[in-house]
């Protein structure tokens, strides 16, 4: 195993490599004036490259008969892109979008001839709606097509669409023109990495070194701590799988981390920390259960695009094929959102002056005496700054106390709160999607800094019961019920019974 510095040091000369060979290829093809910075707020150049790179939309009839444009226009527009800061970004895609979009006029004729046609034959109306269909095309959508041929050019588009995610994000409604982009982008981008052009792969710690210095980097649910860490998560007893795609080689996607045991986990701790205690080789007769503890999407620009999703049902055929007797699958979830949400609450019903409606008369005298309140001091608030301190984990009586308050209030969280009908939490709509069961809530079973800020220190099991996910994922996706357990629906029953929200 190289050390870090050896490898920091070849991954640099590496860069300067390549930007040798990128300044070499521009001078080839004559644009090595478009790899220096360009003068700031030059919409002069912005303008003359958009007009010489962004082809003209043959006409219907000719448009399967012209000629491709020269590769140096998608070289020049990649190069000049990445020259810009990110101010001129924004007027460079606001540009590209709003004046090289769809021809509203076109369109707006052919929609007329439509409306004139639908006496006539079949044949004739199918002819003026696919008249109308490509003129609905964008014209920078050719430009986006040839940029994907050229090498690096799929990876570009994608990090092209992160910025243009990013835009939008911070402009808001303003953006209609970014927005057409981003959805021709997406759409692009859902057809190149469909699940039938992605490739498996199991990494372990044979694996490349830039794998696993990626498979690191990229982990955002539990950080990896060393490369010690990092063995253990793709050693003995664990599995870290990954999609990746021909046209972004040494590139994870999306990276899934699962952990074979005897049980279904219910303590993320001894999964990801736990672990000096472990054979070096497998004992079958231990794996009974793969607990998948952690999911990350790699590339911003690949939002909206179903990954994660296709990748469990791979794996899971995947361990059933290594472990046929296999037949417990479950996640072991963190829970993001829960405490914000909860002190958003407390903090709605403390200017509503509404205490009792969250909790019983009982449980809020408990509060005043846990926390020893001082003259002119609220209990809602006394429990706000509680759990916004996290000092109650420090306590075993507090922490015995808070447990059934904390425990109903988040299966509610998980169960009951929506939006647009679907789970408002982010990882729960993802899971129920997919036909997993909201199985079981855990308590102190992430107790580090960041599950105890984020959940309180609860995780979810989403337990995949392999004949019932279809059924259950279409009455999600369908009918927006969610299958849960008698655990959580319990805990909902006692929300809604001492709760009245």
């Amino acid at each position: 195993m190289l050390s870090q510095p050896v490898i920091y040091a070849f991954r640099a000369s590496l860069k300067c490599w390549q930007r040798r060979t990128v300044r070499k290829a521009a001078l080839k093809f004559g644009i090595c004036r478009w790899l220096s910075t360009p003068t700031r707020g030059a919409v002069t150049g912005m303008e003359e490259i958009l007009a010489r790179v962004v082809s003209p939309l043959p006409t219907y009839e000719t448009r399967e008969k012209s000629p491709p444009p020269p590769e140096v226009n998608s070289l020049e527009f990649m190069h000049f892109y990445k020259s810009l800061d990110t101010g001129e970004k924004l007027d460079f895609l606001a540009k590209l979008s709003r004046d090289f979009g769809v021809d509203h006029k076109s369109v707006s004729e052919f929609a007329r001839k439509l409306l004139h046609t639908q006496l006539r034959d079949l044949s004739t109306i199918l002819q003026v709606e696919d008249r109308l269909r490509y003129s609905l095309t964008p014209r920078y959508k050719q430009l986006l097509n040839h940029i994907s041929r050229v090498e690096g050019g799929v990876k570009f588009l994608v990090d092209l669409r992160a910025d243009v995610l990013e835009i939008i994000s911070s402009k808001g409604s303003e953006s209609s023109h970014l927005r057409d982009l981003n959805g021709t982008l997406k759409s692009l981008l859902s057809e190149w990495f469909s699940v039938g052009l992605l490739r498996l792969e199991r990494i372990t710690w044979q694996s490349p070194c830039e794998i696993l210095q990626k498979i690191s980097q990229y982990e955002a649910v539990h950080p990896v701590r060393n490369w010690a860490d990092l063995k253990h998560r793709v050693g003995p007893y664990r599995r870290c799988y990954a999609f990746t795609h021909a046209a972004m080689p040494g590139e994870p996607l999306v990276v899934l981390h699962v952990a074979l045991t005897e049980e279904i986990s219910d303590k993320i701790q001894c999964i990801v920390r736990e672990f000096s205690t472990f054979d070096l080789e497998e004992d079958v007769n231990k794996i009974n259960a793969a607990v998948f503890y952690s999911i990350s999407s790699t590339q911003a620009g690949l939002q909206g695009v179903e990954l994660g999703n296709y990748l469990i049902k791979r794996v899971v055929r995947e361990l059933q094929s290594e472990f046929p007797h296999m037949a417990q699958f479950s996640s072991l979830s963190p829970i993001p959102g829960f405490s914000l949400w909860l002190q958003g609450l407390l903090n709605q019903y403390q200017k509503e002056g509404r205490g009792l409606d969250l909790l019983s008369e009982q449980e809020w005298q408990q509060v005043e005496q846990a926390t020893d309140l001082s003259p002119g001091t609220s209990a809602i608030y006394a429990l706000r700054e509680l759990i916004a301190t996290s000092q109650w984990m420090r306590s075993e009586r507090l922490s015995c106390f808070l447990e059934p308050i904390l425990m109903r209030l988040c299966a509610w969280y998980l169960y009951g709160e929506k939006r647009r009908g679907y789970a408002l939490n982010p990882v729960a709509n993802f899971h129920l999607q997919n036909g997993a069961t909201l199985w079981r809530l855990n308590w102190h079973a992430d107790t580090s800094p960041k599950g105890v800020a984020n959940s309180c220190g609860i995780m979810v099991n989403y337990r995949y019961f392999l004949n019932e996910t279809s059924k259950n994922s279409a009455l999600y996706l369908q009918n927006k019920v969610i299958v849960a357990s008698d655990q959580v629906l319990g805990l909902v029953s006692q929300f809604q019974k001492n709760s009245k929200l």
